[in-house]
């Protein structure tokens, strides 16, 4: 039977899961949904599946973001207990969860970040966190996504959109083939069978719509936002999985718990949470940002999925979250800054900043109490 400190890990990874499953969902669909492509529900299932898979291929390919959260912050001298990742595991599922009541997208890297700070601090004294380690391989890379991100939307879009324009106009649908009935010189009814019933075409949009025959159709522009959005919720899970994981591998020598059957219990909670409790933060960026056609959303969820991918395999801990918001808000700017809703964006940026201070403060509150139990 495994003993109650891992059941609590446990719980803990599966909680941290599910919040930032509800919260994070959002990046990789918004732009689906503000750009009219589709509605919430369809949008949610299909971040639920590429987020599932991401976490599930973040068992073998993401060790760097592993090593960086369970090695990179916390000194490896201290003596750990029990107490120390459950109150980091309580404290940053706490704040992303609050957040994601009230519809504002946080980066739960942050969260994270925040609270193995504050535990450690209250734990093992300020020499028990590496604060230079953590400025360079955490800190920094957060600060700068969103930057960058805006920066690749803005510099980007303009060498795209001829590009994804030509696309738009283009339709992929399958045909079914009919049928061919003619009739012999001795007045017989003779009846013959396409050997190829159905058939792919790809063509002009207006083409695709006029056929009478066809079953189904997509732009191609359509198409490929939904593979965008799909990479990008695939990134997010590839990202963010181990984070969540980390601060249970704190004292697997002590409880003996497995990071793959960690990685097992991560991904569908993250399903979980983005499907169920997902619909609300995606709505803030979706709706609350700023406007934005097919074209657009195509182009800032490319540069999402690039970005985070990248910064997974070389062990970047970015925040999906600004990743995402950074390209959606250069969106408006590149229209123009009448076309951001500014009143949002502080809001966001409001949170980010807060999000580190109130993770570390709940983890604090969570370690006082687990201490005196």
């Amino acid at each position: 039977m495994m003993p109650a400190p891992a059941v609590l890990i446990v719980i803990g990874v599966a909680g941290l899961a599910y919040a930032n499953g509800a919260n994070d969902a959002s990046k990789g669909i918004a732009t689906l949904v503000g750009s009219g492509v589709t509605g919430y529900r369809r949008a949610l299932a299909w971040a639920t599946l590429w987020t599932v898979a991401g976490a599930s291929a973040a068992a073998v390919m993401s060790g760097a973001l592993i090593k960086t959260f369970s090695t990179g912050i916390i000194n490896a001298g201290v003596q750990l207990t029990g107490s120390f990742p459950i109150a980091v595991l309580a404290g940053a599922t706490a704040w992303v969860l609050l957040a994601s009541r009230t519809g504002m997208p946080v980066s739960t890297t942050h969260a994270i970040t925040g609270a193995l700070c504050g535990a450690g601090v209250v734990a093992f004294g300020w020499q028990g966190v590496r604060w230079m380690s953590l400025g360079n391989k955490v800190v920094l890379p957060l600060l700068l996504s969103p930057f960058i991100a805006l920066a690749a939307q803005w510099l980007l879009f303009p060498l795209l959109r001829p590009l994804l324009a030509t696309i738009g106009s283009r339709c992929a649908c399958v045909e079914m083939r009919l049928r061919v009935v003619a009739e012999t010189n001795s007045g017989a009814m003779l009846m013959q069978e396409d050997p190829v019933p159905m058939a792919l075409h790809v063509g002009h949009l207006e083409n695709c719509r006029g056929r009478s025959t066809t079953v189904a159709g997509i732009a191609l522009d359509d198409a490929l936002h939904w593979l965008s959005s799909g990479l990008t919720s695939f990134a997010r899970g590839l990202n963010d999985a181990p984070k969540i994981i980390a601060p249970g591998l704190f004292i697997t020598s002590l409880v003996q718990i497995d990071a793959t059957f960690l990685f097992w219990i991560v991904g569908p909670a993250m399903g979980v949470g983005s499907y169920l409790a997902g619909r609300k933060v995606t709505e803030t960026l979706a709706e609350k940002v700023t406007p934005m056609s097919t074209v657009e959303g195509l182009a800032a969820n490319s540069i999402t999925s690039f970005l985070v991918a990248f910064a997974s395999r070389w062990g970047l801990p970015v925040s999906t979250t600004h990743v995402s918001a950074g390209a959606i808000t250069a969106i408006g700017l590149r229209r123009t800054p009448r076309a951001v809703r500014w009143d949002t964006v502080t809001a966001m940026l409001e949170a980010w900043v807060i999000t580190i201070p109130a993770s570390a403060v709940m983890a604090v509150a969570t370690w006082w109490c687990l201490e005196r139990l």
